[in-house]
């Protein structure tokens, strides 16, 4: 049976809720004994990962425990390549409604923005990242976050991130309009690229 689970565990890069292992066929005892010889780690309750792993996919991760997580900010700005500071933690935009204490992690390190639920919906896209399909707002809303948090920006990463936005031939100033209306930073936009809007 350990292997099996190993095998399942390969699958699914490195890692599993416990429910896909009991599901799988694999008992109590069979987790608890692979825990204690440390064939397997517990990244939190009800999460866990192959502990030899050669280089563990945090993009896996991230997606099996915040499912419902969309990547913004720092984390989508690396992305599209509109930062070269690869950021020191995965953010997040998660529902204000969320409980806090899910983000209470020593692994990975995660900073979720609470987001109204009337706006997190506005701009998904789905990319892959590390080889996993997931969440992350597209270049148009992360430039209009962007426009929302200015203050509390870095003002050269800000810059930057503009920058990069107005060069990337990817570019859609339609959506970037549209979003910028929708959440109430079309004024910002218009003075910062009002030539394009």
């Amino acid at each position: 049976m350990k292997n099996q689970i190993e095998l399942l565990f390969k699958k699914n890069n490195g890692f599993l809720k416990a429910a896909d292992l009991y599901s799988a066929g694999a008992t109590r005892k069979e987790v608890s004994s692979m825990l204690e010889c440390g064939d397997i780690l517990r990244v939190k309750r009800g999460y866990y990962q192959l502990a030899h792993m050669d280089d563990p996919n945090e993009a896996a991760l991230i997606a099996k425990l915040f499912p419902e997580a969309i990547l913004c900010m720092d984390t989508a700005l690396f992305h599209y390549g509109y930062s070269d500071r690869t950021p020191l933690e995965w953010t997040m935009a998660v529902s204000r409604n969320i409980s806090k204490s899910r983000f209470n992690l020593t692994y990975p390190f995660v900073k979720p923005y609470y987001v109204d639920e009337k706006y997190l919906n506005v701009g998904i896209s789905e990319e892959n990242i590390d080889n996993v399909k997931i969440k992350i707002y597209d270049r148009e809303r992360t430039i209009c976050d962007c426009l929302k948090h200015k203050n509390k920006m870095d003002g050269e990463m800000f810059g930057k991130a503009i920058q990069a936005y107005l060069n990337d031939p990817q570019k859609n100033i339609k959506n970037l309009a549209a979003y910028a209306k929708q959440l109430r930073v079309y004024q910002k936009a218009q003075d910062l690229i009002g030539v394009w809007l």
